[in-house]
């Protein structure tokens, strides 16, 4: 008998349609169909920027990386634009910042896919591979890219801690795991029990409103990354497979 995710990758057969990652993890391919409103916006994107990515995102990072980052989607100049999440517009700056500081990524974030940056330990990836317009994807098509987030916990063998940024990103994690809404609430800092020993921990989006109103600083960023490095035990592993001890950043001292 086939498995769940197999007759799902089978049902939509053709490389253009869905791209099977491993026995478990399934992503849409670049003619993904299943969202309408999504796929004719991705066309309309195709005619007027011929040279950009214009199609689902994929996840960034090892499979075995005991860290996944969860976004919502992909911006439309941001990832949309250069095909890696959250590289090319405003939310990357402070996340991949942070992820330096902590030693969870090693070389230079520039906005550029090309720039030689490495994530250690991290699997970053949205709930809706896709970009919608303006921004705001509907219910029924979070509901339906679920399937993809599906696979992806099943297919992390080594995940740990889920870091759920904004609403939207810690209700796509408990539809995927089957656990009631109501049942864990949202909360800027908080930190939950999964099935399975995997955590959820909550952070506001990283998105430019966020940060430029105060809602989300980079201190307060810092704190939820720093408190899920410390449920990290042992060295990371970067996407070249090498072992990286990452250290704690240092603290500044008083009166700094």
């Amino acid at each position: 008998m086939l498995s769940l995710t197999v007759s799902f990758a089978r049902s939509l057969s053709g490389y253009d349609r869905v791209v099977q990652v491993n026995d478990q993890i399934v992503i849409p391919g670049r003619d993904c169909p299943l969202c309408p409103r999504l796929v004719a916006y991705r066309e309309e994107n195709r005619r007027k920027w011929s040279e950009w990515h214009n199609a689902p995102v994929p996840p960034w990072g090892s499979v075995d990386a005991p860290l996944m980052v969860l976004g919502l989607a992909p911006g439309v100049r941001g990832a949309n634009r250069t095909g890696r999440p959250f590289t090319g517009d405003h939310a990357g700056k402070l996340l991949y910042a942070t992820l330096l500081k902590f030693g969870m990524a090693l070389g230079d974030y520039r906005e550029d896919p090309h720039d030689g940056m490495e994530l250690i330990g991290v699997r970053i990836v949205n709930g809706v591979r896709c970009v919608p317009p303006e921004n705001k994807p509907t219910p029924s098509e979070i509901s339906t890219c679920n399937r993809f987030l599906k696979t992806e916990f099943k297919g992390m063998a080594g995940l740990k801690v889920i870091l759920a940024l904004g609403l939207i990103a810690h209700t796509a994690v408990l539809k995927a795991y089957g656990i009631p809404v109501s049942r864990v609430k949202f909360a800027h800092g908080a930190i939950n029990p999964l099935p399975g020993g995997v955590l959820l921990a909550d952070s506001y989006h990283v998105s430019r409103y966020n940060t430029q109103t105060g809602r989300l600083t980079t201190e307060m960023f810092e704190a939820v990354v720093r408190e899920i490095r410390s449920h990290l035990s042992g060295p990371l592993q970067s996407n070249s497979g090498n072992d990286f001890p990452a250290p704690s950043p240092r603290r500044p001292s008083r009166g700094s």
